[in-house]
């Protein structure tokens, strides 16, 4: 007698549809590291034309290679200002950027000389030092003059007078070190691995860094008008070099204020740097307190000395998105130098002083400038 397997056969599918609907348990998204990238210029704003390229699709090129090497990474989610040949204003482009609540804005561009000039530069928010930063600000923001409207939308600034750079409002002070810091990593990559020539970080008045609010950089690759340069530039395998150094320069820096990798780390000899002094440090700054970042991150760590490796006194203080450690506390700026240098001992290469005045974050400059008791 031959058996009837339909029913079997009904009852192991019905098995097998069950299993496959039966919710499981989804881990809890991580909060992404979010990384706007602007490609400079585009559509009816060609950007330099040094050597007959175009500025405006070697800047597209590399943000694009910059972009796929970045969505590789699964805590990192990547924005663009534009994907394609069309106009963005640079209001446009810092609105992007502001809208996506970023944790980084990188804004790639080529340079231009009328001379044979050539090397790298990255540039943050700043007031300009010398003529041939403003020169390279005044032509980045004369792309201004394609949009309807621009004096209202920059409240009256004017590209080509450096009057409008002496007025200009330092929107990124509170994210200038970490500007800063990214633009370090970026030269140091164009430097020791690609033997690009040097130009240094530099500050001078962008627009679209102005309004930006997150750590932003613009980065000038090299110079089109330099005739092996600008062939370098224009090439594949030197889009591909200058990408990818810009790559390992991000996750550099997000190492840099991801603590993560300390979670766990402890250290049994505890020292305890602010032990009492016979004598009170005689260069105390009246109303002023300094302290040592150690580092910056989105996550809330304990500050106990086993996370920092040994250090004591750290504290912990939330700052718009970032939880920003500090380690140390005084008012004598040789203490807190002597901090420094224990802390980077301990391995907090990247750590820096900063200065407090009545609780809010004042440059150091500003401090030292304050009366000495």
């Amino acid at each position: 007698m031959r058996t009837n397997l339909f029913p079997l056969l009904v009852l192991l599918l019905t098995g097998f549809l069950f299993m496959g609907f039966t919710p499981e348990k989804s881990p809890v998204p991580k909060e992404k590291f979010v990384v706007v990238l602007d490609a400079g210029h585009g559509g009816e704003d060609p950007g330099n034309r040094g050597n007959g390229y175009f500025e405006k699709d070697i800047a597209l090129n590399i943000v694009l290679r910059i972009g796929a090497e970045l969505e590789k990474l699964p805590d990192v989610e990547v924005i663009y200002t534009r994907k394609k040949d069309v106009f963005i204003t640079l209001a446009g482009r810092a609105d992007i950027a502001n809208e996506a609540d970023a944790d980084l804005f990188i804004s790639v561009h080529c340079n231009a000389h009328s001379s044979q000039a050539s090397g790298t530069e990255t540039f943050v928010l700043g007031l300009h030092r010398n003529k041939d930063n403003l020169d390279v600000a005044m032509r980045e923001n004369s792309v201004i003059f394609l949009e309807e409207d621009y004096e209202a939308t920059y409240d009256g600034f004017n590209p080509n007078s450096p009057e409008s750079y002496i007025g200009l409002t330092l929107m990124q002070e509170e994210y200038l070190d970490q500007s800063i810091l990214l633009a370090d990593f970026i030269q140091k990559k164009f430097t020791n691995e690609l033997k690009r020539k040097n130009r240094g970080v530099k500050q001078a008045g962008f627009l679209v860094l102005r309004q930006t609010y997150m750590p932003s950089v613009l980065i000038e690759t090299g110079f089109l008008s330099n005739t092996s340069e600008g062939a370098y530039l224009n090439s594949k395998s030197g889009q591909e070099r200058i990408s990818d150094a810009v790559v390992k320069a991000v996750n550099e820096y997000k190492s840099s204020i991801n603590l993560d990798v300390l979670e766990g780390l402890a250290n049994n000899s505890d020292i305890n740097i602010l032990s009492t002094t016979k004598e009170a440090p005689a260069d105390i700054y009246d109303g002023i307190t300094f302290k040592v970042q150690l580092a910056a991150s989105s996550r809330k760590l304990d500050p106990a000395p086993k996370n920092f490796k040994g250090l004591n006194e750290v504290t912990r203080n939330k700052e718009d998105k970032l939880y920003k450690y500090y380690y140390g506390s005084t008012s004598s700026y040789l203490q807190i130098k002597k901090l420094h240098e224990k802390a980077k001992k301990k391995g907090y290469s990247t750590s820096y002083i900063v200065a407090f005045k009545d609780g809010s974050k004042i440059t150091v400059n500003d401090a030292l400038k304050t009366k000495v008791n």
